[in-house]
């Protein structure tokens, strides 16, 4: 079990984990904003233990990341995974990707996913299509939604990495609701590591990428996992459009099932991901 670094062409230090055996298949976890690797605590060693190479990075400008000023956008992120997947010859690879590691996941496979690198993929409470609202997009949060994030990461970052954890993101401001204390402390833990510059361009990414011919381009079959009570991700205009335009889609609604569910409800996502792996 190791964990270490790599510098990318534009010199940028990219964290990973790589634990388990380098003849198991590896499964590649991408976090969502702003978070870390630490994220997919519950996955990692679950999967480890199944059998799988379990690997998890720090996107730029993320965790123990670089603490970037550029390149926090979707291109630069996808490239980043590929010249981890070449620094670790990672071939015949799950990658599974929540939220706008979701967006991650869709734009690496779609480019860079070939030459066997990749066997399958995941989507949970991911981003795709695209979340903004437009004429082309009408479903979508209208674009005031992201501006507020902006100016509440600037006026006090740290109180809004208290209040997105505590409300929506676990579905803890829902009624009758089983809150962690420590989920909402390890969460605003991870935020607070990463760059306040990097964070606040990553909004941008997250909700303004356009990841349609991403998904009309991939090849591989894809698990779309979402809860309809996604508070953060609304699952009519994500998964739900998602899975249509896959051309190897198999779509998972999770009835009550927030944006966080892979850490409140890890046992469910788990077993779904182990079956959906082994099939």
């Amino acid at each position: 079990m190791s964990s270490s670094t790599i510098t990318t062409k534009d010199g940028t230090q990219i964290f990973y984990k790589d634990w388990g055996s380098k003849d198991a298949q590896p499964v590649v976890f991408h976090h969502g904003w702003p978070l870390s690797s630490d994220d997919w605590d519950a996955q990692m060693l679950f999967f480890l233990q199944h059998g799988y190479r379990v690997i998890a990075h720090d996107r730029r400008g993320h965790g123990r990341s670089s603490q970037t000023d550029t390149g926090n956008e979707m291109d630069t992120y996808a490239a980043d995974v590929a010249e981890l997947a070449a620094h670790l010859d990672l071939k015949n690879a799950i990658h599974v990707g929540h939220s706008t590691g979701g967006g991650e996941v869709a734009r690496y496979v779609a480019r860079h996913g070939g030459n066997g690198r990749v066997a399958k993929a995941v989507l949970i409470g991911a981003v795709p299509p695209v979340m903004v609202k437009s004429d082309k997009n009408p479903g979508g949060l209208p674009l005031e939604v992201f501006d507020g994030f902006r100016a509440a990461l600037v006026a006090n970052r740290a109180q809004f990495f208290r209040d997105i954890p505590e409300g929506p993101f676990y579905g803890f401001n829902r009624p009758g609701a089983k809150v962690s204390q420590g989920s909402i402390d390890n969460w605003w833990r991870q935020g607070m590591m990463g760059g306040a510059k990097a964070h606040y361009d990553c909004i941008k990414a997250f909700s303004e990428t356009d990841f349609t011919e991403d998904l009309k381009t991939i090849e591989v079959p894809v698990l779309v996992m979402h809860g309809d009570d996604d508070q953060i991700v609304p699952i009519a205009d994500s998964a739900l459009l998602a899975a249509k335009l896959l051309k190897n889609a198999t779509l998972k609604v999770y009835e009550g099932l927030p944006h966080g569910m892979a850490t409140t409800h890890a046992d469910i996502i788990n077993a779904d991901l182990l079956a959906f792996f082994k099939a």
